[in-house]
């Protein structure tokens, strides 16, 4: 009997394993879409001062309430909508920009939850 706890331990792991799988995969394409699909867009690079973003990219669509700026270690984070995409700023230089999506939860960054 001690001979069928190992193969039934392994065929039990291999289905478990074959049944992930494909779900991780499909999450792992729509990951590496939304990067590639980032990187071929002109987006607001690191570290472009308001300014800068400003005079490249137009005026954006709104300017949402400033948060943050309680202390030196909590620095005043602005950000910027545009149509598809949020610009992030640490006081007035970016620091990310993210695409807009369906699924997101930054489709209203001015109503967080």
């Amino acid at each position: 009997m001690k001979t069928f706890k190992p193969v039934f331990t392994a065929i039990a792991v291999a289905l478990v394993s074959a049944t992930m799988a494909p779900s991780a995969r499909a999450g792992d394409t729509l990951l590496m879409q939304r990067v590639q699909q980032e990187q071929a867009m002109s987006l607001p690079t690191k570290g472009m001062s308001m300014a800068e973003v400003e005079r490249r990219f137009g005026q954006p669509t709104s300017k949402l309430d400033a948060r943050g700026g309680g202390s030196r270690k909590q620095p005043v984070i602005n950000r910027w909508m545009y149509p598809g995409y949020i610009v992030y700023f640490e006081r007035s230089h970016v620091i990310h920009t993210v695409l807009n999506t369906p699924a997101g939860n930054n489709t209203n960054p001015a109503n967080p939850q």
